[in-house]
């Protein structure tokens, strides 16, 4: 006889973003497997989220309490209406010898969240791995999004009901309002590259909007950004629907710097689309040694 080793080709890696949807609405990706080997092949898919040993597996401390490397879980925020978030289709079928299997994945959250995730298992036989991808997404009830700097949440859902904090009293009294980002720019001593950080402000692409409804966008820096060696790139702009744009943000130490007083400036990010939201930017800097 001939021992035959199943063998695939996955046209993803290890990870698939579905971006950012409208809650309620709903987005697919295409994931293609080939079978390189010379026998058929039995195929199953698995969703983690749908796995009968989850509510075990849950009982544990969160990862990002744990672990430093890992900021989400497996299985991230979860539809409320009891459906999987996330649904694969063909979940089982053969693959003969040389052909493709195209799997079609959807993505369908019901309420807003920027954590949704899970992971999707291919099998072979019912018992050999072949492909283990991550899946994730986000949600939003409005046109736009912001992403960018340092992560300042919890990547978990709360269930608790939390009074907003205006950002100013937030800022004395040591807490960080919801609506913020912190960009930390860390400059090599010596280098002649100043440090960089981005924003990226985004437009959804949807069919629940009017197809005119432009996103604009503005970060007012105020003296104090260039005073502290700050300098901003695309500082204003517009987008349409399923567009990015990027605020660039430099930094080069100026000539009176205190090594022991890092500078920590703000500025204000006004994005205006379906509704008007306005971040508080944190911008962080310090020297560090090229060793």
């Amino acid at each position: 006889g001939h021992g035959v080793v199943p063998s695939t080709e996955c046209s993803v890696g290890e990870v698939l973003d579905m971006g950012y949807v409208m809650a309620r609405d709903t987005a697919s990706a295409t994931v293609q497997i080939k079978n390189t080997s010379s026998m058929t092949l039995l195929f199953s898919v698995q969703l983690e989220s749908l796995s009968p040993t989850r509510d075990r597996d849950r009982q544990k401390i969160p990862s990002f309490l744990t672990s430093s490397l890992q900021r989400t879980e497996i299985v991230g925020t979860q539809n409320y209406n009891g459906f999987s978030v996330f649904r694969v289709s063909p979940t089982e079928g053969k693959i003969e010898a040389g052909m493709s299997q195209d799997f079609v994945v959807t993505f369908s959250p019901d309420h807003e969240s920027l954590y949704y995730s899970d992971r999707l298992k291919v099998l072979l036989f019912g018992k050999h791995t072949a492909h283990e991808i991550q899946l994730k997404g986000a949600a939003r009830d409005h046109l736009m999004f912001v992403e960018g700097g340092v992560p300042l949440d919890v990547p978990v859902e709360s269930l608790a009901v939390t009074s907003p904090v205006a950002p100013q009293e937030a800022l004395e009294k040591g807490k960080v309002p919801p609506l913020s980002l912190l960009l930390l720019l860390e400059f090599v001593e010596g280098s002649a590259e100043p440090a960089r950080a981005e924003i990226t402000v985004g437009a959804i692409q949807s069919p629940q909007l009017a197809a005119k409804k432009a996103v604009e966008f503005s970060l007012d820096s105020g003296p104090e950004l260039p005073r502290a060696g700050f300098e901003l790139d695309g500082a204003k702009g517009a987008l349409e629907r399923g567009q990015l744009k990027r605020i660039g943000v430099s930094w080069v130490p100026p000539a009176d710097l205190q090594t022991s007083d890092p500078p920590l400036v703000s500025a204000l990010l006004t994005v205006k689309g379906d509704i008007t939201e306005r971040y508080r930017v944190l911008l962080m800097a310090r020297v560090v040694s090229a060793a």
